[in-house]
């Protein structure tokens, strides 16, 4: 029974894995017409940078998808084999947007795929979280900033609104996340962070 637990968790993550791959800023350039995002603005796969290139729908559907692989793969993996399942298939998505094996594991930053994650494991977490991101960004105008404070809260917001099960994996995917914007802490610190729709 354990060995055959540890079989279903492990085909959830591969699958999930693989479903975070899909580079869906790059899809969206390239339906588009937008050229190829990795030459573009900070070469990032994610919605903001397509926002760069001044194509406000593309972003919004990069957005959308983005985080919706997260929230498909964890409601997926919940129904068919329970939480545990859910919250591997978070993790595995998140990691496969980061590292995606279709695209030689240079990914984007994780915030989308992040926020679409925790709707489907604790969804008035990732409301708040989703309210920070704004508030931050309408105060700022700074996508990095945002995403950072939204993401150092989530695990407040977890504990605080009783969703303590999902505690340890939102904070290992929100570390992740400030590991993945080492860049931009360091233009942050220096004042040199392009702001929302800015191109570079």
């Amino acid at each position: 029974m354990i060995e055959f637990n540890l079989i279903q968790l492990g085909l959830v993550g591969i699958g999930a894995y693989l479903l975070g791959s899909v580079p869906f800023g790059l899809v969206m350039a390239r339906l588009f017409n937008l050229g190829d995002l990795r030459s573009i603005g900070s070469g990032n796969i994610g919605a903001t940078n397509v926002l760069r290139t001044g194509h406000k729908l593309a972003a919004f559907l990069t957005l959308v998808l983005d985080a919706g692989k997260g929230a498909i793969a964890v409601l997926v993996a919940r129904a068919l084999f329970g939480d545990l399942a859910a919250q591997v298939a978070g993790g595995a998505a998140f990691l496969g947007h980061c590292y995606p094996v279709f695209i030689g594991f240079k990914g984007g930053k994780g915030v989308a795929t992040f926020l679409g994650t925790l709707l489907a494991l604790a969804w008035p977490a990732s409301i708040a979280a989703c309210a920070t991101w704004a508030i931050v960004a309408a105060l700022f105008r700074i996508s990095s900033l945002s995403a950072l404070i939204a993401a150092v809260l989530s695990p407040v917001f977890v504990a605080i609104l009783g969703y303590p099960q999902t505690a340890v994996v939102t904070v290992i995917l929100a570390a992740l996340i400030f590991n993945r914007h080492h860049a931009n802490i360091k233009r942050l610190l220096s004042g040199t962070e392009p702001k929302i729709g800015q191109k570079s």
